[in-house]
């Protein structure tokens, strides 16, 4: 009796099996424009170009960040015993113990005109005892002071990383692999809906071909029963009855080629319009709802060569290549340049034996100090930098050239189009 159970529980687990793998698929009807949509929202190539653009975002963010300011800050103890001497005659002078306490720090950065700056504070303690010999003798030396000095040093070049230097040149390209970046997320979008919107119409072609086939079916099998009773009555020979069998033969391995065709096209379908297949789609009969037609094309030579020189992604992508490399050309003309800088320091000092006098002479301000002045730094030859400018601008002219002829091309492709649209028509 158990046995008998537990085949009837698998016999019928077997059954839901099998009626669930022969569910008879479900039927969703697409216009061109749901495909369109749901490509734009779930296709994976798309999904994966979105984040150039985040990506180049990040990369401009993180260029901003050679003017974040830095804060340094630090300490140190020295402790120093030095060991006693032994002088002419004999007289000896104990050794002397030193400490030693250092605190500094500052604020430092840059602007986006290539000044640096540096704006510092340290204090210094000192204390210890030591010994020194007179007429009465030897006698004891006990020691402390403090010392502060607060103070703001900038730097600024007047030639050479003026008005472009290293941080400058770091960002401009960022933000222009940003564009270039965005326009080549643009292309794919492009790409991505041309080859959905080929893809939508094959399957139509496919589905109607499908049709086509199924009826041709329908009709040679017509013909071997009517040729079958024509031998029957003596009125056909069997080689023609053969020759329609073959025939219908023929015509069911075309219905299965064609099938077979129609479910890889939805299959490619699919596969453009969604991130889920297995979950969603598998089990998902697609039924466009368009119909094939033919409406006359109208078409302009001049506005679509308009259109092509200033919306197509190649060229906008390649005119941004043009203006990375004229940035770098830029660069590279001003490091010819000498440096020449100016620089200056103003502070203010304070002393006292503790750390508290030092400070409080400090916040008076009346014992200032400041140093300015200039210095120039004339490479002899400047090998590197001349050769880097001639290599740039001759890549820079090289570039040119092959937006030139990528226009050139541009427009003889689009010229083409338009006789081949008009020759299919």
């Amino acid at each position: 009796m158990r046995l008998l159970r537990i085949l009837l529980v698998l016999a019928s687990a077997g059954t839901v099996a099998t009626a669930q793998t022969n569910a008879a698929p479900e039927v969703r009807q697409l216009s061109l424009q749901d495909c369109i949509q749901l490509a734009l929202q779930h296709n994976l190539d798309l999904q994966i170009d979105r984040y150039n653009p985040q990506i180049a975002l990040f990369n401009l963010k993180g260029g901003y960040g050679a003017y974040d300011p830095a804060f340094n800050l630090s300490g140190q103890h020295d402790h120093n015993e030095a060991g006693s001497q032994i002088l002419a005659g004999g007289f000896g002078i104990p050794g002397s113990v030193a400490d030693d306490n250092a605190f500094s720090g500052g604020i430092s950065g840059a602007l986006p005109i290539g000044t640096t700056y540096n704006l510092s504070g340290n204090t210094r303690d000192q204390y210890g005892d030591s010994f020194g010999l007179s007429t009465n003798g030897v006698f004891a030396n006990s020691f402390e002071n403090s010392s502060a000095a607060a103070s703001l040093n900038v730097n600024q070049p007047l030639l050479k990383n003026l008005w472009m230097d290293n941080n400058r040149l770091v960002i401009y390209i960022a933000r222009n692999r940003l564009k270039y970046s965005e326009v080549l997320l643009k292309l794919q979008i492009m790409q991505t809906i041309t080859t959905l919107e080929q893809a939508y119409y094959d399957l139509i072609y496919n589905r109607e071909n499908l049709t086509v086939q199924q009826k041709a079916v329908e009709l040679a099998e017509r013909l071997v029963m009517e040729n079958r009773k024509r031998l029957e009555v003596g009125a056909l020979a069997p080689l023609d009855l053969q020759s329609a069998e073959a025939q219908a033969a023929s015509s069911r391995a075309a219905v299965i080629a064609a099938r077979s065709q129609f479910d890889t096209q939805e299959r490619l379908l699919k596969s453009l319009v969604t991130d889920s297949y297995s979950t969603e789609w598998a089990n998902v009969s697609l039924d466009p709802a368009a119909k094939l037609a033919a409406p006359a094309p109208v078409l302009n030579l001049q506005d679509s060569w308009a259109k092509g020189l200033t919306q197509r992604p190649e060229l906008l992508q390649a005119k941004l290549d043009v203006e990375r490399l004229g940035i770098q050309l830029k660069y590279d003309k001003n490091q010819l340049w000498p440096e020449l800088d100016v620089f200056g320091t103003y502070g203010f000092n304070g002393s006292g034996k503790e750390f508290s006098d030092a400070f409080a002479d400090l916040k008076t301000t009346d014992r200032p100090f400041y140093t300015y002045g200039g210095k120039i730094t004339v490479p002899l030859s400047n090998t590197r930098a001349r050769n880097s400018y001639k290599a740039d601008k001759a890549n820079l002219q090289q570039v040119v050239l092959t937006l030139k002829q990528l226009e050139q091309n541009t427009l003889i492709l689009i010229d083409n189009d338009i006789g081949t649209i008009r020759a299919n028509y």
